[in-house]
């Protein structure tokens, strides 16, 4: 079934050509003050047609509630939030499978049924309700002390070299992640040269997206299946374009001597705390009241104007695709906004 959370329940509806998509929240705590006018700054972060790097489709990304909110403050009743499709554009689409996407898939789960325009449901455009969701959910923890921010950290190839120092503290990641282009000014020129590369190639990139949540206390999370680690990567991987999560250094850690990898413990103001944070803020699926630090590798835009083998399932026939219709030559940008909203739901998931 379509439902994410265990104190928080989360279930995203509709398709990237119907009449609209949304969510609904259910465990929200009642009477927490939700700002609508910061809903929909969240909102345009994420939204399209904003600059030559995303898709031309323009869609407002406007946000109709028809629950769980009353006079600006929430209610305790599932909050359900509608964002209508205004820019479809239908008749790009038809049999041919295309490579990379889940048209595939569906096919073989689905027999043909699913509404597949756009990527229907497997399509990035079910972001929208999780950016929303993570909006709500990021108001609530500001509350409780807790921020969480992301960046780019990579796009095809040309990493993101801010120094640790400057970076791993929430004013660096509050400066960065607030940019029209979510990099520091270093690596963003480079970074768009090699989008605009790939573009003028029929072509695209992909990168990763690194996020933080910063005040999150210690002792979030179970041992094993409930791990805090579990959570988190359950609803990144439900990202479409998510092929690839970790935490802290992540694979880096596999080449590193324990000496290297382990935190260092002392003691300040009668706390416990950690000199580095190679494990990410997280040890034993438990927060360690470190930042929980995550990277999520997202792939190439998979519709891309260059020839491609595949089959029309309509014949079951091989054929050449060509996808045409309005697509990002990199989707990395966009997609910060969302796995930002993630990390917050999941770390309100764990504070409830």
């Amino acid at each position: 079934m379509n439902v994410w959370g265990n104190n928080i329940k989360l279930s995203i509806f509709g398709e990237s050509h119907g009449k609209a998509v949304g969510v609904v929240i259910d465990g929200l705590p009642p009477g927490e003050a939700i700002d609508a006018d910061e809903v929909a700054g969240e909102m345009l972060r994420r939204s399209p047609g904003r600059d030559r790097f995303s898709t031309a489709r323009r869609e407002s990304d406007s946000v109709e509630v028809l629950s769980g909110l009353l006079e600006g403050r929430t209610t305790g009743a599932p909050i359900c939030g509608v964002i209508r499709n205004e820019d479809a554009r239908s008749r790009d689409y038809d049999a041919k499978l295309r490579p990379g996407h889940a048209d595939w898939t569906a096919l073989l789960k689905f027999g043909g049924h699913a509404d597949m325009r756009g990527g229907g449901h497997f399509s990035g455009r079910l972001t929208a309700p999780l950016a929303f969701a993570g909006s709500l959910a990021k108001q609530i923890l500001r509350r409780r002390g807790v921020e969480v921010y992301a960046r780019i950290a990579a796009i095809g190839g040309v990493e993101d070299e801010m120094e640790d120092r400057e970076m791993r503290d929430r004013q660096g990641y509050r400066a960065v992640s607030l940019r029209d282009f979510p990099a520091s000014p270093s690596a963003e020129e480079a970074m768009k040269r090699v989008v605009d590369a790939a573009k003028e190639a029929g072509d695209s990139v992909g990168g990763v997206v690194e996020a933080a949540a910063f005040g999150l206390p210690g002792g979030l999370g179970e041992p094993f299946f409930g791990s805090m680690e579990s959570a988190v990567a359950s609803l990144l991987f439900a990202v479409p374009a998510v092929k690839g999560v970790e935490f802290g250094d992540g694979f880096r850690l596999a080449s590193m001597r324990g000496s290297e990898a382990n935190d260092a413990l002392y003691v300040e103001d009668g706390k416990i705390k950690a000199r580095t944070n190679h494990n990410g803020g997280i040890l034993g699926g438990i927060t360690t009241g470190m930042p929980l630090l995550v990277r999520a590798a997202i792939k190439p835009t998979p519709s891309i104007a260059r020839p491609q083998e595949s089959v029309d399932s309509a014949t079951m026939t091989e054929t050449i695709v060509r996808v045409s219709g309005r697509h990002d030559p990199c989707i990395v940008p966009r997609a910060v906004p969302v796995i930002e909203a993630c990390l917050a739901l999941c770390a309100l998931d764990g504070l409830l």
